[in-house]
């Protein structure tokens, strides 16, 4: 599933449903369970207009289902859905109104005590829709009020039939939620959940989804572990010696990306599918033949692309782990991403094998480190854990529905985002790799980003079609530039 904007999603004219959930007050039960680490320093951030961090931050998806779409059976398939999933039926909200650095307490309403009322908007053309869709998730999916997610469903124009999102015989689901109730493997089981628990409601055909668990259980039981860690602990260490070597920050892009502003200008994106599935497939093998995972992989290239584009003997980012460590969290809607360092040495490398190999160890070596949460990890180094480079690598081939994502056009959204960093997204889907990257909005980072995954996607080509590369990769052709 691509990850991509909502503005880069295509959208035919027709007639949008807000979806929106309601519950009554007397439905709501104080529940003394806690905010996850991840979950509570979210909250702290954003209700703080000294932090920067009060924007959106939803995530999302959109897809298709076939068919008209039946409006009774889609309303109750939807609660169904927040049924199923008790964060989407739970608030942590703080003891004194908008102040953050007040206690959080929870409220928590049961199944079947959250409605969903229909607001149908007139028939409208593609960028009245789109337009409607952007105002709906930014103001719906705030982590402050509840409900911090919202849906919404368009019945297309058929008298403007649109070949690529299906014309009059589907109708689109849209659905956004603040980063607090979701991560982005949570959004790519969306659209099979709710494809499913539609379809048991027209046909009474079983949707079979898995029993899942209580993300908000997650939360506690991962507080309650981790609350007798001290500075000795090996995640601490990890995060410690990173950031010592990175003179007290957290590892930046190794190419520079212009001057930090006051402005809040939304960054710029790019989104790219670099291998179809037989060349993700050979280049798969290529890292099985070096004995290390796609991943390390992947990582050797950055590392190399590094090297060659800046002369730099190091190369550093931090990527995400998910935290699901049960059968019970496989299919849970919530936040389970820890972080960790990566600092990967490139000097001497006898090539892609020998950086490879490098690289594998050096996931092995940190994996300690993203089974803390980070924010804990702040507290005890009192430096907040904030990345500023993220590599993000995931395999989304075995989620259930994968196969039909190209059919339903089925995308994973993100909100703008006005931060001066930059996130590279790699996700391997049963088409191939897809690459989607955000980045500051000016020159210097809108040329410096764009060279630098070109020269990575060139060695990962370089590595499908004449194996694995040799030190100096034929640097005759491409000096290191210095910069």
């Amino acid at each position: 599933m691509e990850f991509t904007e909502l503005t880069d999603y295509s959208i035919p004219a027709g007639t949008l449903t807000e979806w929106l959930p309601c519950a009554e007050e007397d439905a709501w039960r104080q529940d003394p369970r806690p905010a996850s680490y991840i979950h509570e320093a979210h909250l702290r951030r954003s209700a703080d207009p000294r932090s920067g961090e009060g924007r959106e931050s939803w995530l999302g998806t959109a897809f298709e289902i076939a068919g008209p779409i039946d409006t009774e059976v889609f309303g109750r398939a939807l609660q169904r859905w927040i049924d199923r999933h008790e964060p989407l039926r739970s608030q942590a909200v703080f003891t004194s109104k908008g102040n953050p650095a007040s206690a959080l307490i929870r409220r928590t309403a049961p199944p079947g005590k959250v409605a969903v009322r229909r607001v149908q908007h007139d028939p409208a053309d593609s960028a009245t829709i789109r337009t409607q869709l952007h105002l709906l998730f930014d103001d719906y999916t705030t982590p402050q009020l509840w409900p911090a997610y919202v849906f919404a469903t368009l019945a297309h124009d058929s008298a403007d039939p649109d070949e690529e999102s299906g014309g009059s015989g589907a109708f689109t689901v849209f659905f956004g939620a603040d980063h607090s109730i979701i991560d982005g493997y949570s959004i790519v089981l969306v659209a099979h959940e709710i494809t499913a628990l539609y379809e048991e409601e027209r046909t009474g055909r079983p949707a079979d989804l898995f029993p899942v668990g209580s993300y908000i259980d997650f939360g506690a039981s991962e507080r309650a572990d981790v609350h007798d860690i001290d500075a000795d602990h090996e995640a601490v260490r990890i995060w410690r010696e990173t950031l010592r070597e990175s003179d007290g920050a957290m590892p930046g892009f190794p190419l520079p990306i212009g001057r930090r502003t006051t402005r809040t200008t939304p960054q710029k994106r790019l989104s790219e599918r670099w291998f179809d599935s037989e060349d993700a497939t050979r280049f798969s093998e290529r890292c099985r033949d070096a004995d290390v995972g796609f991943f390390a992989g992947v990582l050797a290239c950055f590392g190399q692309a590094t090297t060659d584009l800046t002369g730099a003997d190091r190369f550093r980012t931090v990527v995400p782990s998910h935290t699901r460590t049960g059968p019970m969290w496989a299919g849970s809607l919530g936040w389970f991403v820890g972080l960790r360092p990566i600092d990967l040495d490139l000097d001497g490398s006898a090539g892609f094998v020998s950086l490879a190999g490098r690289a594998a160890q050096e996931l092995r070596r940190t994996r300690a480190s993203a089974r803390i949460p980070f924010d804990r990890v702040g507290e005890l180094l009192g430096v907040p854990i904030r990345p500023r480079f993220l590599v993000s690598y995931m395999d989304v081939r075995f989620v259930p529905m994968a196969a039909q994502w190209p059919e339903a056009n089925a995308r994973a959204l993100r909100s703008r985002s006005y931060t001066h960093d930059v996130y590279v997204w790699i996700n391997r889907t049963p088409e191939g790799i897809n690459v989607s990257a955000r980045f500051p909005d000016n020159p210097e980072a809108a040329a410096n980003v764009p060279e630098f995954l070109d020269r990575v996607r060139d060695l990962m080509r370089r590595l499908n079609t004449s194996g694995p590369w040799a030190p100096d990769l034929e640097n005759h052709e491409l000096p290191a530039t210095g910069r």
